[in-house]
């Protein structure tokens, strides 16, 4: 059954122009009976990435496959620390989380964001998000966390501290699936490809000795999806498989840029395993072309990112949609 476009939520459209399977509350209306599967979407990313993330996590959400109407619930917290233009989109199209807890859900999914400090319980949605991840191990069925609020789970629940990275991980790595018979990962094929971006980490032995069960991992990169002691219940994914073919490639712009006015001492690297011989020539060129300008002192050339975003390869997609039907397809829907 399709993803019900039950707001004005512009994601919607935009999907449903991409070809996923999107339909409007009347055309699920013609499902008289049909069971539904409500989900809340936290969203804790920053203004410049808060409309893709939300995209990007709602594509992989049309990957369900069984027969029940599927209805996504954004919501988010410290809405003061928005800029103008989010809180606009905020206000319009996001839900009251009260409201959402009154309603109820069947599952939630908590995005990771920005770490503003190394001490994760002093960022400003600590509280909040903990608040509503604790109301939903009560109150719904299971809870997928990406990248920092698997941290924050695992510092909450399990006092597990992460540990700041030399270098920031940041590639598209290679992940052997280490326990084939999990639920969540039928039909998937190891190794399997999967996007990192994260300079602090949970290590695979940190997380067993809290009792999780690690489903994919990298020898270079780390734990890329893991589960909670129960087989569902929480669900982590250091990595993130929602991304788009040219996220990394948009993060290494933002680099490069922090770069040019000086908030970086050195040039960023590439992200691993991620550019064709191709594009890392072109940005090889345009990185001389910008050190000798900032050297010179005159005008600089514009990222290359048009030339670069047709090169770049999206190689996680299948695997990270098989990873979300599956986890979908474990809740039960409501009648």
């Amino acid at each position: 059954m399709p993803l019900v476009a039950h707001s004005n939520l512009p994601t919607f459209k935009k999907l449903a122009e991409e070809g996923c399977d999107v339909v409007t509350p009347d055309d699920a209306a013609g499902f008289p009976g049909a069971p539904e599967l409500h989900i809340g979407f936290l969203n804790l990313m920053p203004d410049a990435a808060l409309e893709a993330t939300e995209r990007q996590f709602i594509r992989l959400v049309t990957a369900f496959d069984q027969s029940a109407r599927l209805y996504v619930h954004p919501f988010t917290f410290a809405e003061k620390h928005h800029g103008e233009a989010a809180r606009e989109h905020i206000a319009t199209y996001y839900e009251n989380f009260y409201e959402l807890q009154q309603t109820g859900l069947d599952a939630m999914i908590v995005t990771g964001a920005n770490p503003a400090t190394s001490d994760i319980t002093r960022e400003t949605f600590w509280q909040p998000m903990m608040e509503a991840i604790e109301w939903g191990r009560g109150n719904v069925q299971s809870i997928l966390c990406s990248c920092l609020a698997t941290h924050a789970v695992l510092k909450f629940y399990h006092g597990i501290e992460r540990v700041r990275l030399p270098q920031k991980r940041w590639g598209v790595y290679s992940h052997r699936l280490s326990a084939p018979g999990h639920p969540l990962l039928k039909d998937t094929t190891s190794p399997c490809d999967g996007p990192h971006s994260h300079v602090f980490d949970v290590s695979h032995e940190q997380m067993e000795k809290a009792g999780c069960e690690i489903l994919a991992v990298s020898d270079e990169a780390g734990v890329y999806l893991a589960v909670g002691s129960d087989p569902c219940d929480l669900v982590f994914f250091q990595g993130h498989p929602e991304y788009d073919a040219v996220s990394l490639l948009k993060e290494l712009k933002r680099e490069v840029m922090r770069y040019t006015v000086d908030e970086r001492s050195d040039y960023p690297p590439f992200p691993a395993h991620y550019l064709p011989t191709e594009a890392i020539d072109v940005l090889d060129a345009f990185r001389q072309e910008l050190v000798d300008a900032k050297r010179e002192n005159i005008s600089l050339p514009d990222f290359p990112e048009e030339a670069v975003a047709p090169l770049v390869a999206n190689t996680w997609s299948e695997s990270g949609r098989m990873f979300y039907r599956n986890w979908l397809n474990t809740l039960r829907p409501r009648p």
